[in-house]
């Protein structure tokens, strides 16, 4: 299997990265190679509507889609400065959520995981507002629950998207297809070593 390959089936979870303040992102330009993107150009169309939708929702896009540079060395010595994105959990949501549905992973993950995206979003927003406002006490912890579980909700309709207890049951697991796939690549590579 090629490095490419490889990394298209890098999972989701081991591509996160965390801060020294112990918050969680994803580069840009790894998660690109995991929804099987090759062209950046594609991808940051993907990313423009996810900003736009992120927006649209009361959401601010520098909280989720903060841009970073990174120099990187194309030949001869020479540096060129890249583009990249520090994205939010919420912003790896909406960008599979604009992706391509021809794309098998972008297919799956707006059917079978978005309600699993949607929870863990909410579970991780509430985490992070429990911390910043230092809320202890029981009924406002359920409470502010209550509260980002209302604006997640409200995020996925503004969007346009598929309210969780409207999506269809998946026909595969995600592990399923993960091993279709597999399977899939060892039996090109065996017919190419064959066919040489």
């Amino acid at each position: 299997m090629s490095n490419l390959q490889a990394e298209e089936y890098k999972n989701f979870e081991e591509i996160k990265k965390i801060r020294e303040d112990g918050t969680e992102y994803w580069n840009a330009r790894e998660l690109s190679e995991v929804l099987q993107y090759k062209k950046w150009e594609n991808f940051a169309k993907v990313i423009d509507r996810a900003k736009l939708a992120c927006n649209n929702s009361g959401f601010e896009i520098q909280d989720h889609f903060p841009e970073v540079r990174k120099m990187v060395e194309i030949g001869s010595n020479t540096l060129r400065e890249l583009l990249d994105y520090e994205l939010s959990r919420y912003a790896c949501y909406l960008i599979v959520q604009n992706g391509d549905p021809r794309k098998e992973v972008i297919a799956l993950g707006q059917t079978g995981s978005t309600e699993l995206i949607s929870n863990l979003f909410r579970i991780s927003q509430t985490e992070e507002k429990l911390k910043k406002d230092k809320i202890h006490s029981c009924n406002k912890a359920t409470s502010t629950h209550y509260e980002v579980g209302a604006k997640v909700r409200k995020a996925i309709e503004n969007i346009g998207g598929t309210m969780p207890e409207d999506l269809p049951t998946p026909e595969k697991s995600i592990k399923q297809v993960e091993r279709e796939q597999l399977k899939r690549l060892k039996d090109k590579k065996t017919k190419l070593m064959l066919d040489e």
